[in-house]
Formats: structure tokens, sequence, C-alpha cells
């Protein structure tokens, strides 16, 4: 999250709040009136080559030195309500969905150890700004329903984790301070991510074969920036020049291969860059540049000959903290040309002029010309990587399966450092410099970054902070030098406003470890964690080759940020937000390395710890129903209302519409480019594109009328021909409200080379 919009909202939540806890005294909680979401698992789609060979458990019976492991990949839809729900990331309320330029996905691995049924692991990448305690719970509860071989999926090696993109619908987390923005929980949001997830890991499971898998790195330059070299600079210089940059420039790639034929059948990466390519004023639906770069290699592989069908590449975020896709830096936009200022990001002593520009901000409106070239960056690569492994890659060799998860407290989670020293986390809270946001979203009023001791702000939020809950004085010591402005770890009503309970996973095959982290850790928070697990991975497991380690996150929760003690000192964005006081990333090394032990081959696993608080049926909902939908006067559903084919590379056709979350059209699509091949229409674009958006406007709210617009970017690859538009839409009824599917199709037009 990184803007402090929160803030100002909290403000009039807080007001808010206590009459709704007036009439939650008298009245108790609402009835709250979900849309629920079905869905069929099946493998109706562009997957459906995904398919066993034989009884799945019968893969143990075939193997030989040629294959190293069971391997599935599977892909599913999680792309939830696209209009008049808050976007997740920046937490500004006026940043409502108005459509969709890119779908979301869910995309899931499984590895699974040979002879061994069950020791297994699901690592997921989900579209989405992070994982989440209460998506995890779901999707725990959907396996347990599955039953049979699904049971061997469970807490211990389910790994959920998000892609860090900021313009996904909101609207879904467990906890009441992000739902401040979003008006509240969505089920309707909620259900599409886990019932999505499901349908990957279905996917992925039965699609499993024998295979091996191979590890690769390689450096990808001017993908990312430090947007906090400042804080950075606050880190030991010894420690500093043992790296070449300020941001971990690696990608890691692991190459799932299939034994039956040698093709590949996924991969999966691991790159810090922030989610954050696509700006606040951006409206519609996207991956945002991991999106961009699943999307492009997923393309490149469908006419791969080593490439089987069905592939899928899972672009998972890394040590993102402090990165930046906005390569450019950060400039004063207020006339004056100038960087924003090294230590507080301010311009002329004002935080909101400050802004990160990506590498063709001069061509972006709200960030999309940038985010795709960050994404195909990455996506450049991972290809390049890709296709040499042969010659440079590391096998995975055969060897353990494992993993383990528990719960820790970490409201008071006490533990030994290095030098002997005892030392504890804190309840969660959030600092002044939390509200300044950062030059990827920058905040508002007169809050600014670097902002340790005592905070030179105004009054009335010292009201603000102490009106939820004012923090106690060994809160307030335990947290220094973070002054407090949001004591949320302490705030229980309604109900919990953030995690204090958070998810301590370490996942392992072979010689390598993944650490699954809930926050988002710096740079150089995940070098040391990285570091740490490695050398006691190396001392613990005495591997024939040595262990290599990545981190992925955010996941299963959404924790905030993970500092290093030094920076947290600074008090910029990233250490105000760091939730459990300044030993919090120690207290992260301290409760993995511990429990490494349980990776070993037949190690038991550790206790569940205490468990978080469930939400979904509690939190509150205050985002309006759609009502009806109505056709403009003396029209009807998916009429044309205006065509725009004069730009031979830029075609527009708008169409009567009706609200788009009567159905999320999972699997599916709204807007969809035919193209006129011998006598009949075929399919060659929709809401998968990057190219094709689809933007929903509301004509009327009280007539129920709207338009949606479909627009057509043509590429420069773009076969000649003769092409229209195609309009998939769902109306509501007033009164009965059935839902009524309906089509729109536009006038064709010809594109030539």
């Amino acid at each position: 999250m990184a803007r402090s919009s929160i803030i100002v909202v909290s403000a009039s939540a807080a007001l808010l709040l206590l009459t709704i806890f007036q009439l939650l005294a008298v009245y108790g909680l609402p009835q709250l009136d979900f849309l629920r979401m079905h869905r069929v698992f099946d493998n109706s789609n562009d997957f459906s080559d995904q398919t066993p060979l034989g009884a799945p458990d019968s893969l143990h019976e075939h193997l030989d030195e040629g294959a190293s492991y069971i391997l599935g990949v599977g892909k599913a839809d999680v792309t939830g309500p696209v209009v008049e729900v808050n976007l997740m990331g920046y937490a500004d309320p006026k940043q409502t969905g108005e459509g969709v330029r890119q779908r979301l996905y869910s995309r899931a691995f499984i590895i699974e150890e040979s002879g061994r049924p069950g020791a297994s692991f699901i690592y997921l990448v989900l579209d989405t700004q992070s994982g989440d305690t209460a998506v995890r719970h779901g999707i725990l509860e959907g396996l347990a329903t599955l039953g049979g071989e699904f049971s061997r999926y469970g807490s211990h090696n389910v790994a959920v984790t998000g892609t860090h993109s900021h313009s996904g619908p909101g609207a879904w987390l467990n906890y009441l301070l992000p739902q401040i923005t979003s008006k509240g929980f969505s089920k309707q949001s909620y259900r599409a991510i886990v019932d999505g997830a499901l349908l990957s890991i279905k996917r992925a499971h039965e699609s499993r074969v024998l295979g091996s898998i191979t590890y690769g790195a390689i450096n990808i330059s001017n993908a990312n920036v430090n947007r906090s070299p400042f804080a950075y600079l606050a880190n030991p210089k010894s420690e500093r020049h043992r790296y070449g940059e300020d941001v971990d420039k690696t990608l890691s790639l692991l190459r799932f291969q299939r034994k039956s034929d040698g093709k590949a059948i996924g991969i999966l990466t691991w790159f810090a860059v922030h989610g954050t390519s696509m700006h606040g004023n951006n409206t519609l639906i996207t991956g945002d540049n991991k999106g961009v770069a699943a999307y492009l290699f997923e393309k490149s592989m469908r006419q791969n000959e080593d490439a089987a069908p069905g592939f899928v590449a899972g672009f998972s975020q890394a040590n993102v903290g402090d990165t930046s896709p906005n390569t450019l830096g950060a400039w004063c936009e207020d006339g004056s040309g100038l960087p924003c200022g090294f230590k507080d990001s301010l311009c002329g002593g004002k935080n909101e002029p400050c802004h990160g520009r990506g590498p063709l901000f001069r061509e972006d409106s709200v960030g999309e010309r940038s985010c795709f070239e960050i994404g195909k960056k990455q996506y450049e690569g991972a290809r390049k990587l890709f296709d040499s492994l042969d010659d440079i890659g590391t096998p995975i060799q055969r060897g353990t399966v494992s993993s383990f998860h528990t719960f820790r407290d970490f409201s008071n989670f006490t533990f030994a450092l290095a030098n002997g020293t005892s030392v504890s986390t804190c309840p969660a809270a959030l600092g002044y410099s939390f509200a300044a946001g950062t030059s990827d979203g920058p905040g508002a009023f007169d809050f600014k970054q670097h902002n340790p001791g005592d905070p030179d702000a105004n009054p009335v939020w010292n009201v603000v902070g102490g009106f939820l809950h004012a923090p106690t004085e060994s809160q307030k010591q335990c947290h220094a030098p973070k002054p407090i402005l949001l004591d949320v770890g302490e705030v229980k009503r309604p109900y919990a406003w953030t995690p204090n309970v958070v998810d301590i996973q370490l996942l392992r095959v072979g010689q390598l470890i993944i650490i699954v982290s809930p926050g988002e850790a710096t740079t150089m928070s995940g070098r040391r964690w990285r570091e740490a697990i490695k050398s006691k991975a190396d001392e613990t497991f005495l591997l024939k080759d040595e262990s290599i380690v990545v981190l992925g996150g955010p996941a299963n929760s959404y924790s905030h940020y993970i500092t290093t003690e030094e920076e947290y000192a600074v008090q910029r964005y990233e250490g105000a937000s760091t939730l459990y006081g300044p030993h919090t990333l120690n207290a992260y090394i301290n409760a993995t390395s511990d429990l490494l032990h349980y990776l070993d081959d037949d190690s038991s696993r550790p206790p569940p710890g205490p468990q978080p608080p469930i939400n979904t049926n509690a939190s509150l909902n205050f985002i309006s129903s759609v009502v009806f939908d109505r056709p403009g006067f003396g029209q009807a559903f998916g009429d044309v209302t205006s065509q725009d084919y004069a730009s031979s590379r830029l075609k527009t056709a708008q169409f009567q519409a009706a609200n788009p979350r009567n159905n999320l059209r999972l699997e599916g699509t709204y807007a969809a480019v035919e193209r006129y091949v011998k006598g009949s229409w075929e399919r060659v674009r929709d809401d998968s594109d990057w190219s094709l958006s689809f933007r929903w406007q509301r004509s009327s709210t009280l007539l129920g009328t709207s338009t949606a617009t479909l627009t057509w970017e043509i590429e420069d690859d773009t076969e000649p021909g003769r092409y229209r538009f195609h309009y998939y839409g769902d109306s509501k009824a007033p009164v009965t409200g059935a839902i009524s599917p309906f089509e729109g199709i536009g006038d064709s037009f010809i594109v030539r080379s």
C-alpha cells in the first residue's frame, strides 16, 4: 500500500465507526447479503490439454534417473469486479475500477517428490496486491472439500503469493485497515480469487507429469531502482560494498520440464520490482508489469517447439520493499524541473508533487507504456535465460521435497539476537511517514518521509491517531524511533485492523529453499534473510550442492514492510510501515531459521501456533449493489452507440451496456476482436490481451443506463484483414433481479499492413 489517503479516510471512519458501534450494540452485526460466485471446476478452457498420464499416483511407479520430480502447472482466472470497486494498492478511495485492460490470473505450480506421494508443495502466484489470511483460509477450506488426492495439500505446503499489482480490484482482504478505502469487504471479489486459485490448483494437480527442474539466474538492468536510497545508505558501508547495486538485479528462474518428450511445461521466476508501473489515476484492471511479463512469455511459448501446450509462466515477486519500476527516478511535477528531495522526497516543502517516472513517462497517461516496457524487460531477461538453460542451468538434484508452516504472534515475540541480547517485537503500529506515501504514490497534507523522533506535523493528526487508539508509553518505547500515527495492532473494534499473528513458512525442493515472506522485505532485508537461511541450510542439510535460496512474497497474509534496523531508524515510508518495531526483520530470520530443521527428509511438522482471526463473515460492507440495468431510450442492450475507425492504429466502438458486476465472466471475456477468416469470424483478441481494453461508464444512476467502450491499439505485427468488435454483457432486470446475457457486435473495419 503506497498512498496516504487511507489516513484521511481513517479519520472519517473513526467518527463513522462510533456511530456503527452504537448500532451494533443495539442491533448486532448487519446481515450481509453478498453475491457469492460459484464456479464449476472443469477443464473447459485453453488448458484442457493439461491432462494426467493415467491415475496420478501411478506416476510414482514409473520413475527412473531421468525424472527427478512429479510436476504440475495450472492457470485460472481470478478477475473480480472490474467496476465500482476500489483498486487495491494505492489506498486511494477515488481510484475506483472502470473496466479491464488485462484479466488477472492464479498460476499454480506443484512439485512432488519422486517415490513419496504427498511429499509435495503448491506455490501460487496470484495477480493480486499480496497474499491474504482469509484468501489462504478459503483456499485451504476448498482443498479440504475437494478431498481425495487433494487432501495431501494443507496449511503446511500451500503458499499463496501476490505479484503486488496495484491495479486489481480490492475489498477482499481479511483486516479492516485495507478495507477502509474499499468501503468494506466484497465476497464477490473474495470468491473470484479463492475459486480461481482452487481451479488453478486442480488443473495443476490433474496435469502432473514426471519431469525435472532446472535453476538459472540472470541480471536485468533498467527494470528497477531503489526509491529510498537515503534509507539504504544507512546500512553499514562494508555490507553495501558487497553488492554492486542498491536493488537486486537478479531474476531467478525454475524451468519445469517433462520427461516424456523433454518439453517445458512452465517457468517460475522471482524478480524484485514494485507493481506500481500503472499510476494511481489508472482505473482499468491489470496485472501491472508482472502481468505483462507473464502474458508475453506465455504468448511466446504457443509456437515454441520446446514448450508443451498449456505452458504456464509465473512471475513471482521478491524482496520488493524499496524497489520501484519508475527507473528515471523521482521528480517534482510542480514546474520546477527539480528532482525530489533525497532525504524526504519533498518538493518545495510539499509531498504531493513528488512522482516517480517510468522509462516512457512522456508517453504515459496512466503509466500504461512504461508498464508494458518494464514487463517486457522481465520477459526478455527470462526468455534469454530460458533459451540458454541447457548450457548454463543448474539441475535441481533429485532429493527432498518438504515444507512447513506455522503462525507466530509478533505482538510480543521475544528472541535472542546473534550477540545474545534478548529483544521483542511490538503490537503492530504505523508511523507518520506511512502517511507520506512514496514517489510511486505520494501522500497528502503535511506528512513527509524521513521522520524519526517527534513528528513535525499538524497536531490534528495526533488527535486522529489517539482517537483510534492512544499508544501506551511501553508501545511508544517499543517502536522508537518510530513516532506512532496509527496504533492499529491494538485496535480490535469492530474487528482486527491489521495482523499481529504472522505466517512463517519455508519450502524446499532438493537444494532449493523458498522463503515465503508475508511482508515486503526491502533489498537489504531480503539479502540478510536469504543469507541467514542459506548459511543455516548448508550447515544443517550437508547437501551435495550448495543451497540456493530465493524469497517470494508478499504471501499468505499482508504484514506491510520489513526493513533492516538501520533503515527503520531513518523512518522513511518503508520503516514507518514496518509493523512490529525495529526488530521485525530479525524476528522473521529467527523464526524461520529455528524451524529450518523441519525441512529435513523425515522431519515432523511444527505446532500450528496461534490462529489468526478470519473476518470473512464478520466484515462490514458499504459497497452499493447493482439495482437494475436499462438500455437508453429506444435502444436495446448491445446496440452500437458510436464507432471511431478513422485512425489506422486505434479503433474504438461504444455499446449500450449493463453493469459488469452482474457477471464476472470468469474464464471468459467482456470484449473481443474478431477476424473474418474463410467465411466465419474467429476471435483473435480478448480481455487477456494488453492491446484491447474495456471501459464501462454509468450514464445515469437513476435510469440504470450505461455504456461500454472497447478500444484496440493495433499491434505492428497484426495480420492485415477484416475485423470487428464483439461485446459480451449481462443485464439485471428491475423488480425480479433476473440476470440475462446479451451481445453487441460492431461494424467491420479493415486493418492494413
